[in-house]
C-alpha cells in the first residue's frame, strides 16, 4: 500500500509514522485524539476519538499501534486497548472479553486488504483490525453500529500539523 509510509523529522512533534484515520473535515461531530508516549519520548501509539453523538460520547475509536508499543501486548480474551478506550469513554464498567476472530478479505483500491473481526461479548461494539504495510496495526472500534467494508475506503493518512503542538 503505497500511501502508508514512515515519516521521519528532524524534531519530533507527534507520532513518529503517519497515522490511518479518517480525515476530521470528512466526518461530521467532533474528534479528539491520545498519544501513547513512552519513557524515552516515543510515540507508542495514537488514538483517535470520533463523537458523533452531539457530547453524549464517542461513537468510534480509530487507534494506530506501531511494532513494539506495549499496548498491542494482549492476554487471552483481552479486548484491544481502543474498545477498552471507548468503554472508558462511555463511562461502561461491565466486563468485556474477546469470544472469537475471524479473518475476511477487503479489497481497498487496487490493494487486499486481511481485515481481522474481532467478536466480542458485548454485542454493542463491533471491532476490527488491520496490519499496515509498516506494521503498524489499526484497530477500528465503533460503539452500537457495525463497521461495513465502505468504512475502509474513508481511510487515509491524516497530516502530521495535526498533531504538532504549539
Amino acid at each position: 500500500m503505497s500511501f502508508l509510509r514512515r515519516n521521519r523529522a528532524a524534531t519530533p512533534a507527534g507520532p513518529d509514522f503517519d497515522v490511518l484515520a479518517m480525515d476530521p473535515g470528512d466526518w461530521p461531530g467532533n474528534l479528539g485524539a491520545g498519544l501513547l508516549p513512552a519513557p524515552d519520548g516515543s510515540c507508542q501509539g495514537v488514538f483517535l476519538r470520533y463523537d458523533l453523538f452531539g457530547g453524549r460520547g464517542p461513537a468510534m475509536i480509530i487507534g494506530n499501534l506501531p511494532e513494539g508499543s506495549p499496548a498491542r501486548e494482549l492476554t487471552e480474551g483481552q479486548v484491544p486497548f481502543e474498545v477498552a478506550q471507548l468503554l472508558d469513554a462511555l463511562e461502561n464498567d461491565e466486563d468485556v472479553e474477546v469470544t472469537g476472530t475471524e479473518d475476511c478479505p477487503v479489497m481497498q483500491g487496487d490493494n487486499l486488504l486481511i481485515v481481522r473481526k474481532i467478536k466480542l461479548s458485548e454485542a454493542r461494539i463491533s471491532c476490527v483490525q488491520f496490519d499496515r504495510s509498516d506494521n503498524v496495526l489499526v484497530t477500528i472500534a465503533s460503539w452500537d453500529r457495525p463497521i461495513t467494508d465502505d468504512l475502509y475506503a474513508l481511510l487515509k493518512p491524516l497530516p502530521a500539523e495535526l498533531f504538532q503542538q504549539g
